[in-house]
């Protein structure tokens, strides 16, 4: 059983991140990433990685989404349309890129041996994430934990400043 859910959130994971890189409503697109970022923590809650799961559900599908609606409705006149579509010359190069780099993921996936670990499944006790979060040591993340307050700070500056122009 574990299998079939795991074929259908990754299905769902491939279907809606080419409806997030294929349609021309900016709406439209955030609330397909919505349910890549949903089906992405499904995995989670399926590795029994609750507290990743609910890290998923709450910051990237919850937040980011929300700031993403939100700047996309400040900034963008038509609120839901894109301004232009691409010349062929570009779409092509894109196209072009993008196969070449799932051929090259594909390439090193199948021809790399991936040795066995000695990885114990299962949830990690939440004051070792903790301490690993806000630890100043070696392999502790206190440093870049503040860069990104200060950057999600900055953001919501730059948010509120966007808006008080338009108000």
């Amino acid at each position: 059983m574990e299998v079939v859910v795991f074929y259908i959130l990754a299905a769902v994971i491939i279907v809606f991140s080419i409806l997030t890189v294929t349609t021309q409503r900016i709406l439209r697109s955030a609330t397909y990433l919505l349910f890549v970022l949903f089906a992405t923590a499904g995995i989670y809650f399926e590795l029994n990685y609750s507290f990743l799961g609910a890290v998923q559900l709450t910051i990237y599908a919850g937040g980011i989404i929300v700031l993403y609606v939100f700047s996309i409705l400040l900034t963008s006149p038509d609120g839901d349309k894109l301004a232009t579509r691409l010349p062929k010359g570009k779409l092509f190069a894109g196209l072009v890129a993008a196969v070449a780099g799932a051929v090259i993921c594909i390439f090193i996936t199948l021809s790399h041996s991936f040795p066995e670990t000695h990885f114990v499944p299962g949830e990690i006790d939440m004051k070792k994430i903790g301490f690993a979060l806000l630890g100043t040591e070696k392999y502790q993340y206190m440093l870049p934990f503040e860069a990104i307050s200060v950057l999600l700070l900055a953001c919501m500056i730059g948010g509120i400043m966007i808006a008080r122009k338009r108000g």
